[in-house]
């Protein structure tokens, strides 16, 4: 388990955390809706500002979710130096 990647250790901790489950699903809700405002072929000022607003909440929870791959990667190559 020691050289597992980004994604290996996301789908460890979607299985075992309820909070970074919580993360990776409003990510994902927020992927969702972002594909469906670049779908149109044009934008309201309204439109625009959700598009901003959801790309800046998907990137704030990418980094929450980072935080949490890279404290589970730690506590692998702590268990392996031990």
């Amino acid at each position: 388990m020691k050289n597992l990647k980004d994604e290996e250790i996301r789908k460890e901790l979607i299985a075992r955390s309820e909070e970074f489950r919580r993360l990776y699903e409003l990510h994902q809700e927020y992927e969702k809706k972002l594909k469906e405002l670049q779908s149109k072929p044009y934008l309201t000022e309204e439109e625009i500002l959700e598009e901003k607003r959801l790309k800046k909440e998907k990137l704030a929870l990418k980094d929450k979710m980072q935080v949490f791959v890279n404290k589970f990667r730690s506590g692998i190559e702590e268990n392996a130096n031990n």
